[in-house]
């Protein structure tokens, strides 16, 4: 068993380091390669999608923390990262349907969330047993002491890790101007997110809701869905827009889609 030096002072350093790694990452990448992509997304969406995906983050994060942790033995208000993300979500895609907006607009966000990410649960692991946050009981060569003697899956590092991984994947693919970075970066960091967030789900103390699962098995699930459903939608209508650009008829009146 590992001890871990703690103190809840270290989840606002990592926090605002994560702010700050996020905000500086952004602008690198769109220096590097998502600028146009965010000039097309800015001219279309208008000012009301930031409000949109401002306010359903911030809706978002207290509500699902709060219904998490409201039934805990010690009921108490909270955040949640992936609430403040599935909430940007619903009020984003709310916003896009009313203005007739296709496609995705989260591209600039990817970078910094997964970043954000990375360095923020290093805090919620320094910031020890006061997040809770913290993982099951476990036996494993590396469990972790945060204070109280027990030896725990460090669950945090864990999502930081997977993350991470993520992040690394998704650059080397920006470097290669791989499509499904520059154009749906957004939904892979969505299933991507959901996906490792909903295994490690299992390893931490939170109150059941349905059999073995908790609130936050639930709302990634609907995370990893929603990426999947809207990544094959892109992918359509760019099928679609393929085969309306090469069936445009030649002067010798024959489609021209088979031509190489």
């Amino acid at each position: 068993m590992i001890h871990v030096p703690t103190a809840p002072i270290a989840h606002l350093a990592f926090d605002l380091t994560a702010w700050a790694g996020g905000m500086g990452l952004g602008a690198a990448l769109h220096r590097w390669r998502l600028g146009a992509a965010a000039e097309a997304i800015a001219g279309k969406v208008g000012g009301g999608y930031f409000a949109a995906l401002a306010a359903g983050a911030v809706a978002g994060a207290w509500l699902i923390g709060s219904l998490n942790t409201l039934r805990a033995a010690q009921p108490a208000l909270s955040h949640s990262v992936a609430g403040a993300l599935a909430g940007a979500i619903v009020c984003v895609e709310i916003y896009k349907r009313l203005r007739g907006i296709t496609g995705s607009t989260g591209a600039v966000f990817v970078g910094p969330f997964a970043l954000g990410v990375v360095i923020g649960r290093l805090g919620c692991f320094f910031a020890g047993l006061a997040d809770a946050t913290y993982g099951r009981p476990t036996t494993l060569p590396w469990a972790v002491d945060l204070g109280d003697g027990i030896g725990r899956h460090p669950v945090q590092l864990y999502e930081s890790a997977a993350m991470a991984a993520f992040l690394a994947v998704y650059l080397w693919a920006l470097a290669g101007r791989r499509a499904w970075a520059l154009r749906r970066g957004f939904y892979a960091l969505c299933i991507v997110y959901g996906a490792q967030r909903f295994a490690w789900e299992f390893l931490k103390p939170y109150p059941p809701l349905l059999g073995p699962f908790n609130l936050f098995h639930f709302l990634c699930g609907g995370l990893v869905a929603y990426g999947w459903i809207y990544w094959r939608a892109d992918l359509a209508r760019d099928r679609r827009a393929q085969e309306r650009a090469l069936s445009v008829p030649g002067s010798d009146h024959q489609p021209l889609r088979d031509l190489p």
